[in-house]
């Protein structure tokens, strides 16, 4: 026994050794591909949109500035002044947006110093750019904007350019007629949508759960059939005033349970925060919560734990992909997510229909823009108030919270939710073995259906 198991500890040295130095020279050559990718696409935008776009390999100031409005950097944060509803507000950025540290921007380290010389200011003053900016000469906003040539333009995804408002794809169960009965928010996780509850779990709740709850799933903002701006930035604020909006102001909801997953989880933690008199429930799956070590920087640490630049586990490797690389995710959006339709039909031809197809549309679904704002501005911007979130949910709402995690998740590991626990004692986890990061809910649809049930059932006792 002692042989095997110093056989097999040897092993894993090694395999973590190859898998490292192969991934030190994969991610080399990446850093290199988007380099240059970076002045394809520049070519690219000027020809075909007359307009040379600045993007954030180059400078924060400029990619920000560029879209009409003003960066403004203090101690580390940053944040944007934008307009919105003729109203002046500071939006909060990830400064991973612009600052990924690879092997080309430490050679570039002189010239990131001026960056940051240029942007570090802890003031600023109301001049003629902002009166501009409230004069509409500037900066703004558009409520349809027209897709970039990047980005697909179908009626599927285009959907939501009808609307005469801008709120959300919603996707509603349970009674007609409003009666009284309990509400429920799901939220989906990143590159997905509304369907991976509503083909999941919706068709698998009993007809009681259906007669005595309102369900609400929602598409977010840059995903599914939802709006797509491409002036938006995708920050916290603009998630939460768009399903505050588009679910419990239009439906008169006043007091709710959330059920959410991976990212949504940290949406729905704000949004606990936002309005702690009127959480019934969380349920949280998967929740991406990494304690941030005394003095590490909040959301570098929390991009290099999601995205660890390592090629394998495979799922480390595509999220490594979307969180570094702008250049080379825009592709990969230009060549899937532009070209869904034949991508869709392509793989069930392959795979005789056998994949579900409501996974392909979430994943499909999205524009560049906004998986790339979501992922930085959310994932990663909101590393450094998740201790504050989890404190004021222990603190200051009395609702159940229940957290459910995959046991072979590779994304996001099981310690996350443990994580969560330490901060919420009376949290309860549950930990699923032969799950991963999907297989949490899709497979096991029937049996989460009834724990949902249970979960709401016994809070409304309470």
């Amino acid at each position: 026994m002692a042989a095997m198991r110093k056989t097999k500890l040897v092993l894993t040295l090694v395999g973590r050794v190859i898998n490292e130095a192969v991934s030190f020279i994969v991610f080399s050559v990446l850093d290199l591909v988007d380099f240059i990718l970076c002045f394809v696409y520049k070519v690219a935008d000027f020809f075909i949109e007359a307009e040379w776009k600045p993007c954030y390999c180059s400078s924060s100031k400029e990619t920000i500035t560029g879209s009409g409005k003003i960066l403004v950097s203090e101690q580390g944060e940053s944040k944007i002044v934008c307009l919105s509803s003729t109203k002046l507000q500071l939006e909060e950025i990830s400064d991973t947006l612009y600052t990924r540290p690879s092997l080309l921007s430490e050679v570039s380290k002189l010239s990131m110093k001026e960056i940051k010389k240029g942007t570090a200011r802890s003031t600023f003053s109301v001049n003629s750019t902002i009166v501009e900016m409230l004069e509409g000469k500037i900066g703004g906003q558009h409520l349809h904007p027209i897709p970039r040539w990047s980005d697909c333009d179908c009626k599927f995804c285009t959907s939501w350019t009808s609307n005469c408002t801008e709120t959300l794809f919603v996707k509603t169960d349970g009674p007609r007629e409003y009666k009284g009965q309990e509400d429920v928010l799901f939220i989906h996780g990143f590159i997905s949508s509304s369907a991976f509850w509503t083909e999941t779990l919706f068709p698998n709740f009993s007809s009681a759960a259906k007669s005595s709850f309102r369900l609400f799933a929602i598409d977010l903002l840059g995903f599914g059939r939802s709006p797509k701006p491409t002036d938006s930035m995708y920050t916290l604020r603009e998630h939460l005033e768009i399903i505050e909006r588009s679910v419990l102001e239009p439906n008169n909801v006043k007091s709710f349970h959330i059920v959410a997953h991976s990212l949504g989880c940290i949406l729905a933690l704000a949004l606990a925060v936002k309005h702690p008199s009127s959480i019934k429930s969380l349920t949280l799956l998967a929740p991406p919560y990494y304690p941030i070590p005394k003095g590490e920087q909040a959301t570098q640490y929390v991009m290099r734990r999601v995205a660890p630049r390592r090629v394998w586990p495979v799922i480390a490797f595509g999220a490594s992909i979307a969180c570094w690389y702008e250049h080379i995710s825009r592709t990969i959006c230009l060549l899937i997510c532009k070209n869904h339709r034949f991508v869709e039909f392509l793989t069930k031809l392959i795979t005789r229909n056998r994949i579900r197809t409501f996974l392909l549309e979430g994943f499909f679904c999205h524009t560049h823009n906004a998986a790339w704002h979501t992922l930085h501005n959310i994932i990663c911007g909101t590393a450094g108030k998740m201790e504050k979130y989890l404190d004021a949910v222990r603190d200051n709402l009395k609702c159940d919270v229940n957290l459910f995690h995959g046991k072979d998740d590779e994304l996001i590991p099981v310690e996350c939710s443990y994580n969560v626990q330490s901060k919420i004692p009376r949290a309860r986890v549950k930990v699923i073995d032969k799950k991963d990061h999907i297989t949490i809910v899709v497979g096991r649809q029937r049996a989460f259906a009834r724990e949902l049930e249970n979960i709401w059932r016994n809070s409304s006792r309470d």
